[in-house]
């Protein structure tokens, strides 16, 4: 599966493209904004988006979704639910980051834990791990051991839990229940920043000490 990361907006969040190699079939994970790039990154592969996914319901993540579900014609799957108290604040979310006018969106589809995202001969396992927000959501490539994991955890850091509905020891126990068990060899791609493994976190992230 290719991988393509493209930062954007000004908290550089890293927008996800997966793109099965065999028949260019694609996702686009947390189109956050700037969705001409994201759009000039599709042309350049060649990719054939399917879906747009969204792990968790802040702005700097999903501010792009609805103009490209409109300009992709795609339909827009997650967060969880429990999320939907964010997706209707954005405008008040867009006012307090200094973001454009944002207006509330509604995904077509509502994600649950064990459900499966299928595109070309990829598949995504659905997992539920709340803490940065309470409907925040994995996508686990189990063939690929590699999982997009959003706000959850980063290189050397985890998700921050100041913002509303954020749960700190939810957080550490989302981390150490659903994410660790899934093996050290499992690379990750964060909402922001470098790509790591679950094993190198494991051992060096200082937040896990812990969760271990």
């Amino acid at each position: 599966m290719q991988v393509e990361l493209i930062p954007v907006t000004d908290f550089q969040q890293n927008c996800t493209l997966l793109v099965c190699e065999k028949t260019h079939e694609a996702v686009i994970i947390d189109p956050g904004g700037e969705p001409g790039r994201i759009l000039a990154a599709v042309e350049r592969l060649g990719a054939k988006p399917q879906r747009l996914l969204l792990t968790h319901g802040h702005l700097d993540h999903v501010g792009a979704a609805p103009e490209l579900a409109r300009r992709l014609e795609l339909p827009i799957l997650g967060p969880h639910r429990d999320d939907a108290f964010l997706l209707e604040a954005l405008p008040e979310q867009a006012q307090m980051f200094g973001f454009p006018t944002h207006r509330a969106f509604t995904p077509d589809t509502w994600l649950e834990a064990g459900e499966s995202i299928r595109f070309g001969e990829e598949c995504l396992t659905v997992l539920h791990c709340p803490g940065h927000s309470p409907g925040h959501l994995v996508y686990f490539d189990r063939s690929g051991a590699l999982a997009q994991v959003g706000d959850v955890l980063f290189r050397g850091a985890i998700g921050r839990t100041d913002l509303p509905r954020g749960n700190h020891e939810q957080l550490l126990r989302s981390i150490r229940e659903v994410l660790l068990p899934l093996g050290d060899h499992v690379r990750f791609i964060p909402g922001h920043g470098p790509m790591s493994s679950l094993g190198a976190e494991r051992r060096d992230n200082p937040f896990l000490a812990s969760a271990h």
